[in-house]
């Protein structure tokens, strides 16, 4: 019975042994790739585009304060 014992607990050593040093290659593996990556392959900054303004003149401003409480008005009648 104690050499049983002795056995199982040699198997729990061992295989928690490999699984740890296992995932800690990965995990340096892993790193280590994510560095050369963003070293030799930099993520390219996107440049924001400009939207152009819309220009209201005088003479619409009517038309433009017509649409906008028709638009709310719809908006809060729903």
């Amino acid at each position: 019975m104690d050499n049983l014992i002795s056995e199982g607990l040699s198997l729990l050593v061992y295989g928690m042994g490999f699984v740890f040093v296992f995932l800690t290659l990965l995990v340096g593996a892993t790193n280590l790739m994510s560095k050369s990556v963003t070293k030799f392959l930099p993520e390219a900054i996107p440049v924001p585009k400009v939207k152009p303004a819309i220009r209201v003149n005088s003479s619409n401003n009517d038309e433009v304060l017509a649409v906008i409480t028709a638009a709310v008005h719809s908006y809060r009648s729903k």
